[in-house]
């Protein structure tokens, strides 16, 4: 009933540090005082202060009345089967080509920054190295972008994804 608490920030904060697969439940679900929004406003409150785990999912459970806790199971394998997901280089290349004629990446003073290919160097978490010309021209947000089209095709529901990127420092 109180939401999300600065103890709840704090494992959270972890968790993400960590690079470790994780799930938002909400327990005592039964105790709330629902209408029509209150999952939709608990949800917004949640992802508003814990913005930085934006890929976890969130659950409403109760434990006392036994409701929803298969769901939370399945979410634990879906979770575990995604932080072990391995995905070959040449399918990684095609969705890595569709992104870039999507939104090609970003140019600085007529220097554009080429990707030349990207393969997943590890699993647990999802690691995958980007072959690129220049470290220097590779923004954030172009990241952020490559890693919501590696979401759209693959889930990686409750899974960190992390970049390295190899090229030239400039």
């Amino acid at each position: 009933t109180e939401g999300v608490t600065e103890q709840d920030t704090k494992i959270a904060g972890y968790a993400h540090e960590q690079k470790k697969g994780l799930i938002i439940i909400v327990n005592k679900w039964d105790l709330v005082k629902k209408d029509t929004n209150t999952m939709r406003k608990f949800t917004e409150d949640i992802r508003t202060k814990l913005s930085f785990v934006h890929y976890a999912p969130i659950e409403f459970i109760s434990v006392k009345e036994d409701k929803r806790i298969n769901k939370m199971f399945s979410l634990i394998d879906t979770v575990f089967n995604n932080y072990n997901l391995r995905i070959k280089t040449g399918v990684l290349n095609e969705i890595l080509a569709d992104a870039v004629l999507r939104n090609p990446p970003p140019s600085d003073k007529g220097v554009e920054l080429k990707i030349y290919y990207m393969s997943q160097i590890s699993t647990r978490p999802p690691t995958f190295m980007l072959h690129i010309n220049s470290r220097r021209l590779f923004h954030f947000s172009y990241e952020r972008y490559l890693e919501n089209r590696l979401r759209e095709n693959f889930g990686f529901i409750g899974v960190p994804i992390i970049f390295k990127k190899k090229g030239r420092n400039d």
